[in-house]
Formats: C-alpha cells, structure tokens, sequence
C-alpha cells in the first residue's frame, strides 16, 4: 500500500470515519466491514459489505457455513434476509459501531455510492436535457446476426429489455415487421456509429451509457436488476 493512489481503500475514508466499525479491512479500491440485516422472524443475517471506490456496494452473505450469495447488491441482500420490511435497505442494513448496529445511513460508507449515483443522474443527459441511451445490440437465435435496437424513449427501451432478458430472443420477436432473419446483418464499420451525442464512433461514455434510470428500468419487470433500481430509487 505504499505506492497506493488516493483510490485505495487506505485512502478513501479518513481513519477517524471507519476506526469504530467492526471487522474493517482495506483492499486495493475497497474497504470491508461486517454488516447485517434483522428480520422479525429469521433473526439477524450477517455479512461481508465492501464499498468501493467506484461506488459500488457488494455483500458476501454469511447467514449460515453454507450460504452461497455473493456480490450481492444491499437491496436483494436485505430480501435475502427476509427482512419484512423491504425496499428501504439504507436504514436495514447495519454495521457494527462500538458494538452497537448502526444503519448504513447513519455512516460515512455510503458517500461514494451517493456521488455516483449523484454524477449518473446529473451527467447523463443528451442534447434535450433527457438521459441519453446509445444504441445496442442482441444477437438473434435463430440467424445468429447481431441486430441494432435504438433507445430514444421508454417504449424502445423496453423492448430491448425484454429482448435481452429472453434467453431465446429472436428476429420474429421484433414487434415491427422491420428486420427479418434474411436481412442482412449490419457492417462492423456501421456497428461503431450507435447514436452518442458526444461523438458519433463513442465506444462508451457518461453521455450515453446509462447504469439506471426511470426511462430504461420498470416498475413491473420482475428481473433482478429493474427490482433493485425501483428498491434503490425508492429509499
């Protein structure tokens, strides 16, 4: 750690605001404490919570020798424990301070988590001041040839969610009649323009590449990653 950046977990909290919380320890972009959520009827489940510089936050369950969720986001760690009390895991998970259950609002290891999620809401805007989505791409089934779906608004957003959560999403799948299995497939040179508004051969930039928003997430999607962005949202 003697070479570290001022990104490593050495680093990215002053000693005074992790000192006092059990089982501390500092990796490379991350620090790990031990963290626990209580459920009226199952009791607590603990874990390993680490905060990385990014900003993500992942929890290793250890509700029992046997367990085998891993990286999981706080928001499915907080239903895995079945806490009845759902969708507000910023107050249900805790960590131990001086022996005493602290949520996590009421410590400094959400503050990356909260810059990040402060930067994509404020960043990622296109021309007219929406969020931005570059377009993306699904391979078909059937044809083997990868399609282009654009993402200007909340109903072409959905259908290429819905594409990309069907393991067997196919050309005849498109709700249009536009792209057919015997079309053919888009030019490489054609792949790279996918609509940033930044610039037209972007391989990826906070203009147009979205982690979460009202317009790509839903409400009634049952997937994993739109209930944890309507939990997260929501807290």
């Amino acid at each position: 750690m003697a070479n570290g950046t001022a990104r490593d977990g050495v680093f990215m909290f002053a000693e005074e605001e992790l000192g006092k919380i059990s089982g501390l320890k500092k990796g490379l972009d991350f620090v790990e404490v031990m963290c626990g959520c209580t459920s009226h009827r199952y009791g607590d489940a603990v874990g390993r919570l680490r905060v990385f510089a990014s900003g993500d936050l992942q929890i290793d369950c250890e509700c029992t020798p046997g367990c085998q969720e891993v990286k999981l986001s706080p928001a499915a760690f907080e239903k895995h424990s079945g806490r009845e009390s759902a969708r507000k895991w910023k107050s249900n998970v805790w960590v131990i301070v001086e022996g005493e259950k602290v949520s996590l609002t009421k410590t400094p290891l959400l503050k990356y988590y909260n810059l990040t999620l402060k930067a994509t809401n404020g960043s990622h805007k296109g021309p007219n001041g929406r969020p931005c989505h570059r377009d993306e791409f699904i391979r078909c089934t059937t044809c083997k040839k990868e399609r282009r779906f654009r993402l200007r608004n909340k109903e072409e957003c959905q259908v290429y969610h819905e594409a990309l959560v069907d393991q067997n999403w196919s050309c005849s799948d498109f709700p249009t009649d536009k792209i057919r299995c015997d079309d053919e497939e888009e030019r490489a040179s054609r792949k790279v323009l996918r609509g940033c508004s930044r610039s037209p051969s972007c391989k990826g930039c906070t203009s147009c590449v979205c982690f979460g928003c009202e317009i790509c997430r839903f409400t009634e999607c049952s997937c994993q990653i739109c209930i944890d962005f309507t939990r997260n949202a929501h807290t």
